[in-house]
C-alpha cells in the first residue's frame, strides 16, 4: 500500500546479504527534500555495512517508479539559497550512490520522469517493466536536467540525452532507454521482473565482496570531479528556477 505522508517514506530491510531500500511519497513517488536527504544518508550508511553485498532500489506501487523532485517545493523557491538547496538534493543522492562500494540494482516498474531518470542512471543494473516509459520534462517548466545530466549521459550518451531533454513532452519506451543503455533488462510484467530478479540478486550477493566492490569502483571510473560538479550544476539549476521565465512557465503549468 502507498504512503500517504506528505514527506514520504524510506524503508530499509535487510536479507541474506541484500538491502531493499523503498522509497515512497503520495505524488507518485516523488521526492521531496527531506525524503532525498534521508536517501543519500541511507546509501553512505549501507556502503559501510559489511553484512550488505548488494542494494536493490525500489518504489512504492505498482505504477510510477519515481516522477523527480517536488514540484510543490520547485514552486516555492524564493531566492538563489533556497534554489540550490532544493536541487542539491539529487546530487547527493546521485553523489551518495556513485561513491557507494556496493552495486545498486534498480528495479523500475513504471514511469520515471526527471530525477526518477536520474535515479535509475545512477543505478549499476537496471531492472524495469514495458510500464517503465522514461521523460526529462525540465525544459517545459523553463529549467533543465543539469544536475542528473552526468549520470543520464554516462549511461546513454551524449545524443541520448540530447534527445531526452530537447523534446521534453515525449515520453521514450522502456524498449528504448534499454537500448540506449539505461535499462538491462525490461520484462512484460511486474510478476517476470521480480522472478529473474530475485534469482540474480540472490546469486550476486554470493560473490566475493571485495571484487563487487572493485567492480563498482571501475564502473564510476572518472567521476570524482562530480562531487563539485553536481552542486554547481545545483545553483545553476537555482537561478534557472528563479528566472521570469520560468515563473511564468510555472504558473501556467499550475492552471493547467
Amino acid at each position: 500500500m502507498a504512503t500517504d505522508r506528505i514527506n514520504g517514506s524510506l524503508y530499509t530491510k535487510i536479507e541474506n546479504g541484500i538491502a531493499f531500500v523503498e522509497f515512497g511519497h503520495p505524488a507518485s513517488n516523488s521526492f521531496v527534500s527531506e525524503l532525498l536527504e534521508r536517501l543519500a544518508k541511507e546509501f553512505h550508511t549501507l556502503s559501510e555495512n559489511k553484512e550488505v553485498s548488494v542494494i536493490v532500489l525500489k518504489s512504492e506501487g505498482d505504477r510510477a517508479f519515481c516522477a523527480g523532485a517536488s514540484f510543490d517545493e520547485l514552486v516555492a523557491i524564493q531566492d538563489l539559497e533556497q534554489g540550490k538547496a532544493f536541487f542539491s538534493g539529487f546530487a547527493n543522492v546521485i553523489n551518495a550512490m556513485r561513491v557507494c562500494t556496493k552495486p545498486i540494482v534498480g528495479r523500475v516498474q513504471g514511469k520515471a520522469v526527471g530525477g526518477g531518470v536520474g535515479l535509475a542512471a545512477s543505478c549499476d543494473y537496471v531492472y524495469a517493466t514495458e510500464a517503465a516509459s522514461i521523460k526529462l520534462s525540465e525544459i517545459s517548466i523553463g529549467i533543465a536536467p543539469l544536475v542528473i545530466a552526468p549520470a543520464v549521459e554516462r549511461k546513454i550518451g551524449k545524443s541520448g540525452l540530447a534527445e531526452l531533454s530537447l523534446n521534453p513532452t515525449e515520453w521514450k519506451n522502456a524498449y528504448w532507454a534499454k537500448e540506449k543503455g539505461l535499462f538491462s533488462k525490461v520484462f512484460d510484467s511486474i510478476a517476470e521482473m521480480d522472478k529473474e530478479l530475485d534469482f540474480h540478486i540472490q546469486r550476486l550477493a554470493t560473490y566475493n565482496p571485495e571484487a563487487l566492490a572493485e567492480m563498482k569502483r571501475v564502473l564510476w571510473e572518472g567521476t570524482d570531479h562530480w562531487e563539485h560538479l553536481l552542486l554547481e550544476r545545483a545553483e545553476a539549476s537555482g537561478r534557472l528556477a528563479l528566472s521570469p521565465n520560468t515563473k511564468k512557465a510555472l504558473e501556467k503549468f499550475k492552471k493547467n
